[in-house]
């Protein structure tokens, strides 16, 4: 009898778990900080997520932070996903799916000056007006 309310306890939080959103998750700007560099995060727009195969997510302030981690962290790497913000809605996309675009006049917060795009068109009129190159 003394288990039964455990038991209901143990299953609630269970269910509750399963039921969480997988993927990327919002960030908390001016609170949450980068996993890479330890910056405070306040830029959405450069922002990128590391989810690990175990559902772990690490948040980074910059693309070239979230590089960065995966070449000295390849356990947590390994068969991760990882996601950016397409720069003109804020939203996030799967980074495999996103065209990159890197220097001329972008200035990110860790000087990795790279900006997603979920578009390619939209990546092409950026990179032109701001005299960037596409990487990707």
């Amino acid at each position: 009898m003394r288990a039964k309310p455990f038991l209901i306890a143990a299953v609630s939080v269970l269910a509750f778990m399963s039921c969480q959103q997988s993927g990327p998750k919002d960030f908390l700007l001016g609170s949450d900080q980068c996993d890479n560099c330890k910056m405070t995060i306040t830029d959405i727009k450069y922002g990128t997520e590391l989810i690990t195969e175990k559902g772990k997510v690490y948040k980074f302030d910059d693309i070239s932070c979230m590089n960065m981690y995966e070449v000295s962290n390849p356990d947590k790497a390994k068969n991760a996903k990882t996601y950016v913000i397409d720069f003109p809605t804020d939203q996030f996309l799967e980074k495999k799916h996103a065209t990159l675009i890197k220097g001329g006049n972008i200035k990110s917060p860790m000087g990795g000056n790279t900006q997603a795009f979920k578009n390619k068109a939209d990546a092409e009129k950026a990179a032109a007006k701001l005299g960037a190159t596409l990487t990707k």
